[in-house]
């Protein structure tokens, strides 16, 4: 482990200063500490962000749900109005990690989590995540887990996040805090396709530090869960997942929202396999037609072709789960 300096704040503004200084920030570690070790990340200054007020999930005022980035994923997994309101987050963190993992992660830290790709982890390997221009051992290694939509010439790793999956199907919002002021982003620009600098991960700016992500208001009554299938039941990344949130009023679909993990270099949402449910009467026949639209644009590679197959199935089933047909 390289050398670097500690600092543990009690407020924003100490935070973002030494952001701005170019600190990175860190809460439960769970990732970053870990990348630590095996070198893959070097940080010369580490901002402890534990102590400040960002740990509370709240209704907003149009019925929507905020959670600060700093509740942990246990915490926000168990929280009855997550729970009530958005099962399919529920689910999604309680099929993520370990129990002692959960324990100590952060909201923010999950979807700032990088991926699990060996050949990033690995710096004896080429990776253009790690290092910009090395080239992507991936592409023609052992790529069994990698990613089959939204994949370029330079990087094929999935996004390990199971949480990000469910507030990319619900269309979350992130809000950010930086030395310029509050904003806000949608869920779906937070994270940035790989392209030609999968370097850049986030579209966060200098010293910004992720606040809270808020969950938008949606009609009700509103079905949702969270299907992740692994090659074991504990503490395993996805092969493929399916986070489904479906509104049924009067025996029809008004709205659909439907998102895929394990298989994108970002939480993959599904628009096709959304605008094939809207509007129709839920059945066996329309969990099927949806789901054949969801590998749309997929560009496998030669160990993770049954991943097309397995995303179009892993859909389907969570369909006929949430929709009621099971």
């Amino acid at each position: 482990m390289h050398p670097f300096t500690y600092t543990r704040v009690s407020d924003t503004r100490e935070a973002l200063n030494a952001g701005r200084r170019g600190g990175r920030y860190i809460a439960g570690g769970t990732t970053l500490v870990d990348l630590m070790r095996e070198t893959v990340e070097r940080p010369e200054a580490l901002v402890d962000i534990g102590a400040l007020p960002l740990d509370k999930v709240t209704v907003t005022e149009r019925g929507g749900l905020r959670i600060g980035a700093l509740v942990t994923m246990s915490e926000a997994a168990a929280h009855s109005k997550v729970r009530t309101l958005y099962p399919v987050v529920s689910e999604a963190l309680e099929l993520s990690a370990s129990a002692q993992l959960r324990n100590m992660a952060t909201i923010g830290g999950n979807i700032m989590q990088r991926t699990r790709c060996t050949y990033f982890r690995d710096v004896t390997a080429a990776c253009n995540r790690r290092e910009p221009g090395a080239g992507c051992a991936a592409r023609e290694g052992f790529n069994r887990t990698h990613a089959i939509l939204g994949t370029s010439a330079s990087c094929v790793a999935t996004h390990p996040s199971d949480a990000a999956v469910a507030f990319a199907a619900l269309e979350a919002t992130v809000h950010l805090l930086g030395p310029d002021g509050e904003r806000r982003i949608a869920f779906a620009d937070f994270l940035l396709l790989p392209g030609s600098t999968p370097n850049r991960e986030q579209a966060l700016r200098q010293g910004e530090l992720i606040t809270a992500v808020e969950i938008p208001a949606l009609p009700r009554p509103l079905r949702s869960g969270y299907l992740k299938v692994r090659d074991r039941q504990s503490y395993e990344f996805a092969l493929t997942s399916a986070a489904v949130a479906l509104h049924v009023r009067g025996g029809v679909i008004r709205e659909a929202r439907v998102a895929a993990g394990g298989v994108g270099t970002v939480p993959w949402k599904l628009p096709a396999v959304e605008r094939h449910l809207v509007g129709e009467r839920p059945s066996d026949s329309l969990w099927t037609a949806a789901a054949a639209q969801a590998a749309q644009g997929a560009r496998p590679l030669q160990h993770n072709r049954f991943k097309v197959e397995l995303l179009k199935r892993t859909v389907e089933r969570q369909l006929r789960v949430v929709g009621g047909t099971k």
